[in-house]
């Protein structure tokens, strides 16, 4: 199937997006990504540089007559997220991403895509090989470790860019045109806790929520998906009070900026009470199956018996946990009151991890208001802190100001309607971008965000819609044949 891909318009960008998927590039693992850009400016005789942490610049120099028109950066960041459903068998450091076609999509067996943002790269990358597009000064910037820190932005040297006018390619949505984006902040609260013995007469199972969609902590944050933690809390705060369980194992949801989709908990239960439990959560499952019926129907709650656990998580922390995960919001915050339908505030419970000796528990907060996203940080801190909890905050990062009345913003609207016969979207974004950072760093930077369509990022349900693809190429060479 992936030779059918090869066959897809146009065909030098398609080229490029399967030689990314062959290349595993983890965020802070880029170096295969990064070996492979420096490679290909080399086979392409462009000049190209990379800086102390990895960010690598391709410079084009203009067709013959276009070489007083503005420097245009095209952006797009070279790490992805690895995210695969528990069934597959599959190593991001050294696997090769298995792109298929299905239907009009482009999706990845059994796990994420990576065209967030590797059709961004390829996009870019194709632009740099073609020679019959006419076009001014190109500067190709791929960006290290987006998904995770934010580092390679971070990172940019106040004079590693020349251009004033930046493409980033990392949007989602063909048709709409991002010109703001949110900040965004991380709470992780870490909770001790003893090894207790497990008492006799018990039962041990295994509890697992799966099927759910997950996705972007940003860009799906106010679709009504279900969050597997919050699910399986509910069935353990339950079972706490009706079922004496006992937890000895939970493991739920994964990265800070995706939906946590599936979960497990090991509990043993006192053997009178095993089977009433079984039911209860097979009820469970139905009343949360018709909760979610429109916008995650895929969703499972089983129980299995398992091995008996050595320790369990003692009885005082135990309590802590499950009404901490209880209380600990999830979700839209706010609402924008400047733009309809923007959400402006929001935070994640990202996922509950634990060893032998401390549950850690992941959450991200992200609005366009700045002092909205330290008072969603300090709140879920605040209710960690009433458990007794450590919490430290990530740096995060700044969100980016609209401007309407961008240069950048107007051309590639004019080269829209040229093509389109139709005005685009022009919004801001609920998820971070790196042109928050950029822009700090480079303050007269004319920025704006666009890219092909993709659905269920950040999961292993992600997909590229095969003819946005083409719409965008169309466009980004629209745009430089009118650009002056």
């Amino acid at each position: 199937m992936s030779n059918e891909i090869l066959k897809l318009e146009p065909t030098t960008v398609w080229k490029y997006f399967m030689e990314i998927c062959q290349i595993p590039r983890p965020s802070k693992k880029e170096d295969k990504i990064i070996a492979y850009l420096l490679e290909t400016g080399k086979k392409l005789g462009l000049a190209t540089k990379r800086d102390a942490v990895g960010n690598v610049l391709i410079l084009k120099p203009a067709t013959a007559g276009k070489e007083t028109i503005t420097p245009v950066i095209f952006q797009s960041h070279v790490d992805m997220v690895c995210e695969k459903n528990n069934d597959t068998v599959f190593n991001f450091d050294t696997d090769a991403i298995q792109p298929c076609i299905d239907g009009q999509w482009i999706r990845a067996k059994g796990t994420t895509l990576g065209a967030d943002d590797g059709i961004g790269m390829a996009i870019a990358l194709a632009l740099l090989e073609d020679k019959t597009i006419e076009h001014g000064p190109l500067e190709c910037l791929f960006t290290v470790d987006e998904e995770t820190g934010l580092t390679g932005a971070n990172a940019l040297e106040k004079d590693f860019l020349q251009g004033k006018m930046l493409l980033n390619l990392d949007s989602e949505d063909e048709g709409q045109f991002f010109i703001g984006c949110a900040g965004g902040k991380g709470t992780i609260a870490k909770i001790d806790y003893k090894q207790q013995l497990v008492p006799d007469n018990v039962i041990p199972y295994k509890v697992t929520v799966k099927g759910l969609k997950g996705g972007h902590s940003g860009d799906d944050i106010n679709k009504g998906l279900g969050n597997a933690i919050k699910i399986l809390n509910r069935i353990l705060f339950e079972g706490t009070f009706s079922f004496d369980i006992a937890i000895a194992h939970i493991d739920a949801g994964n990265l800070h900026n995706a939906i946590a989709r599936e979960g497990t908990a090991i509990i043993v239960l006192p053997e009178n009470k095993s089977e009433n439990f079984v039911k209860f959560v097979e009820e469970f499952n139905l009343v949360v199956k018709s909760e979610l019926r429109v916008t995650d129907p895929d969703v499972t709650i089983t129980t299995e018996k398992t091995d008996m656990p050595q320790y369990l998580i003692d009885d005082f922390t135990q309590s802590d946990l499950i009404d901490a995960l209880y209380a600990c919001p999830h979700g839209v915050l706010s609402m924008s009151q400047d733009i309809e339908g923007f959400v402006e505030t929001s935070t994640n419970l990202a996922s509950v991890k634990m060893d032998n000796t401390q549950i850690t528990i992941t959450t991200s907060q992200r609005s366009s208001v700045e002092s909205k996203k330290e008072d969603a940080a300090t709140m879920v801190a605040a209710l960690f802190s009433l458990v007794n909890a450590d919490v430290e905050h990530s740096d995060g990062y700044p969100g980016w100001t609209p401007n309407p009345q961008s240069e950048v913003l107007s051309i590639l609207k004019r080269a829209y309607i040229n093509l389109f016969e139709k005005e685009p979207l022009v919004l801001a974004i609920h998820a971070g971008l790196e042109c928050g950072i950029i822009g700090e760093k480079y303050p007269d930077m004319d920025m704006i965000s666009y890219g092909p369509t993709l659905r269920g990022v950040h999961s292993p349900d992600e997909r590229l819609l095969i003819e946005s693809v083409a719409q965008v190429w169309d466009l980004t060479v629209e745009f430089l044949k009118i650009l002056r």
